[in-house]
């Protein structure tokens, strides 16, 4: 396999779970930065030009943190990343659709390029300011869900892949100060050897 992310993009979520699952797999970057997503060769590999996309053994490639997850937990059913029973697996994806649908889209997307909702640079502190609003609500919504568990669903799973990029960004980037036990959260992610080796090959240690 060979997943294409961005540095600290939302790709290290599933570079987080591709670590926890410890099987081999390439990495290859696209500079965002630099719209390496909007020219050849990466264009032709994922028209949406975006991350994270993975690539798998017979050159099938999967887009969008959602499926990319759930398919990584569908192959690797020893490393434990989704319940088995139906129900609670729909558990698992209803939150990790919430996070990155809501939290991920309609929030930080607004604080990252506000220019993507409005034609004028002096709404921008309004729209940032919607955004952050979005995220403070999301995760106010999910701090009963995870309580006092050490994970979201109560073991660990693929919606801590969508919860490490997210609490990273909080932290790192907006400065944001989540609820305490997403605080918490974070910190048991990133005492993961899985997470330290993101952010080291990542370059955000």
């Amino acid at each position: 396999m060979k997943l294409y992310y961005g540095a600290g993009a939302c790709s290290m979520g599933i570079h987080f779970l591709l670590n926890e699952i410890g099987k081999p797999f390439e990495l290859e970057r696209v500079d965002l930065l630099n719209g390496a997503q909007y020219k050849a060769p990466y264009v032709g590999i994922n028209p949406k030009s975006k991350v994270p996309a993975l690539e798998l053994d017979d050159g099938t490639i999967l887009t969008e943190f959602p499926a990319i997850a759930y398919y990584l937990a569908r192959v690797n059913p020893e490393a434990g990343l989704l319940p088995e029973a139906p129900l609670a697996a729909a558990k698992a994806v209803e939150v990790l659709e919430y996070l990155i649908s809501t939290v991920h889209m309609r929030g930080f997307t607004r604080v990252y390029r506000p220019g993507n909702f409005t034609p004028s640079e002096a709404d921008f502190p309004a729209v940032k300011a919607a955004g952050l609003e979005v995220i403070t609500k999301g995760f106010a919504l999910l701090e009963p869900v995870l309580g006092e568990q050490d994970y979201i669903l109560g073991e660990f799973s693929i919606v801590e892949g969508a919860l490490f990029f997210l609490e990273v960004w909080c932290r790192q980037r907006i400065k944001l100060a989540l609820p305490a036990n997403f605080e918490a959260h974070l910190d048991r992610l990133l005492a993961r050897p899985s997470a330290q080796k993101v952010l080291s090959v990542e370059g955000l240690a």
